[in-house]
């Protein structure tokens, strides 16, 4: 973390251009790779084939661990970034590594800011980046899937972009949220197909929201 981190940090105070494989992915995505090597838990992908490819997407992912963050940003193709909690750039070197490779801080207390957030996300599809969502809004401390929120699709249709759906798995038995204790295992992590936004608008995120939670209930089912 700390030499990843202060890598990021360093590029983003030169102010180095974001480029597909750059210092910025390389700072998230072989720490990912380092911080799952180190805890035994290796990520085993189903249906990578289904990602279009050269074509934007938003991935929508189930979250039930600090591990989804980490198996997500190690396998997925792209420039992945996240939208995360406004808090976790509060924590030291993390919080400002987390801005200079551009991930989005979502303030969750307050609906406005919030909506700002999601509209800063779509900016950033435009540069090239694939922003991951966390539907429920937060880590689940169940490890089942909780209601979805709306505005992650209302983000999608804005864009115009498909929604991939992902449900990653055994990341809640390895590291519960509130829990320190690592369990180590096998990450397994399903994706699914592409689902369309094309001619939606922006009341029917709702539909679409639906529609995605069925597709990852479907995958949560598969992999059990």
């Amino acid at each position: 973390t700390v030499l990843h981190g202060s890598v990021a940090i360093v590029a983003g105070v030169f102010r180095l251009p974001l480029k597909r494989g750059g210092i910025y992915d390389w700072a998230s995505t072989d720490w990912s790779r380092d911080i799952l090597r180190a805890a035994g838990t290796p990520v085993i992908v189903d249906g990578l084939e289904n990602i279009p490819p050269d074509q934007p997407v938003i991935y929508a992912s189930n979250h039930s661990s600090m591990f989804d963050i980490w198996a997500l940003c190690a396998t997925l193709p792209d420039s992945v970034r996240f939208v995360a909690k406004k808090e976790l750039f509060k924590i030291p070197l993390l919080g400002s590594a987390m801005r200079a490779v551009g991930h989005i801080p979502i303030d969750r207390a307050a609906r406005k800011k919030a909506f700002e957030a999601y509209n800063e996300a779509a900016r950033t599809i435009k540069r090239g980046v694939t922003p991951v969502v966390f539907p429920e809004g937060t880590r689940s401390r169940t490890g089942e899937l909780l209601p979805f929120k709306n505005a992650p699709f209302g983000l999608a249709i804005a864009a115009q972009v498909p929604v991939v759906p992902i449900y990653v798995h055994h990341t809640f038995e390895i590291l519960p949220k509130g829990a320190w204790r690592l369990r180590p295992r096998p990450i397994r992590l399903l994706i699914g197909k592409p689902i369309s936004t094309v001619g939606l608008r922006p009341e029917d995120r709702e539909q679409l929201r639906d529609t995605v939670r069925a597709a990852m209930v479907a995958l949560q089912s598969k992999v059990r």
